[in-house]
């Protein structure tokens, strides 16, 4: 796995499941899916429950770069875990395209080292909360985001903004002809809609019992 610190490239990956599902992959995910990817070079961020969308998972991964992204990915797309137990995976899918392809919007607005130690298999820690929100948007409109936050007293744990790079793994897509700032915090943020113009999306997460971000 490489080190959060060195992540300047994340994936914020939503997909819409079969009905009933959700259980089902985040089973197979938190058991098969978490360290093989590391192993590969990437860093799994977190992993949640959709609150309000109850067939839909969420995840986060980062990469130290777009070149160390396109060799990870093949690596794990084309080694034997993920051919092991890809049908059972894309079996609880209908769609997995809904990816944005991120950066920290400002130095050190990336995802930090994280506070503690991810679960184990077969532990159950305490339920937390993340939200999330995405807005149209660039870099000046993540500074200003970031005052208001700040105003508020809201510590967001990332603030990105849209990775104008070409996608370097072109078998994963990824939404393009977007600009956008999306933002993680921990907990429950009133209205977060509130502190951007123009939002596209507002999520209120739960994480897996296996999920690193908390």
């Amino acid at each position: 796995m490489i080190r959060p610190d060195e992540c300047t490239v994340f994936e914020l990956r939503q997909y819409t499941l079969h009905p009933g599902s959700r259980d089902e992959l985040i089973e197979l995910f938190d058991r098969e899916f978490v360290e093989t990817q590391e192993a590969e070079g990437m860093w799994i961020v977190g992993q949640f429950r959709d609150l309000d969308r109850p067939d839909r998972f969420v995840w986060v991964r980062g990469f130290r770069d777009m070149d160390s992204r396109a060799a990870a990915l093949a690596a794990f797309y084309g080694g034997p875990v993920w051919k092991a137990h890809r049908d059972a995976a894309n079996a609880t899918m209908i769609d997995s395209d809904d990816v944005l392809l991120l950066r920290p919007a400002l130095p050190g607005t990336g995802f930090g080292e994280p506070a503690e130690l991810r679960p184990g298999p077969g532990d159950r820690p305490a339920p937390s909360r993340i939200t999330a929100a995405v807005h149209r948007g660039d870099a000046a409109t993540a500074e200003a985001l970031a005052a208001s936050l700040a105003a508020e007293g809201v510590r967001p744990l990332a603030c990105l903004v849209t990775e104008p790079a070409e996608n370097t793994f072109p078998a994963l897509p990824v939404r393009t002809g977007e600009r956008v700032v999306a933002w993680f915090a921990a907990g429950e943020v009133a209205d977060p809609d509130r502190f951007a113009p123009d939002p596209v999306q507002v999520l209120r997460l739960v994480p897996t019992d296996r999920s690193q971000l908390r």
